[in-house]
């Protein structure tokens, strides 16, 4: 996959407190992307921000948030991403969970293990 010029970035955002069952759907998300045999998946907590039922979550010290905003980001070929998308909307069925997915372009640079 290396030095694609016609990979797709995958974002998903979804709230901290988002579960499947007892598990985080960030995590299960995680688990599933590994499953699949996608390039990779990173999860990034955000401090701060709001969706569509305009609520905002936020890490400040004297406010105590259960709901973070979470972002998965997944890089790999456009037919690996859109199968996928498909599997992350019953996953968000499966959880009862509202976010946001977009997929963009993305260029592969490098990628490779250490050795």
């Amino acid at each position: 996959m290396e030095n694609n010029p016609n990979a797709k970035l995958l974002r998903i955002f979804i709230g901290e407190s988002d579960k499947i069952g007892n598990v985080p759907l960030y995590e299960a998300l995680v688990f599933q992307a590994k499953k699949q045999g996608l390039s990779g998946a990173t999860v990034t907590k955000g401090v701060m921000g709001f969706g569509a039922n305009s609520k905002i979550s936020t890490a400040k010290l004297f406010t105590i948030s259960q709901d973070l905003p979470m972002i998965v980001e997944i890089i790999d070929v456009e037919d690996h991403i859109r199968r996928f998308v498909k599997i992350v909307e019953q996953m968000f069925e499966d959880a009862k969970s509202g976010g946001l997915i977009t997929i963009e372009k993305a260029e592969i640079i490098r990628y490779r293990a250490m050795k």
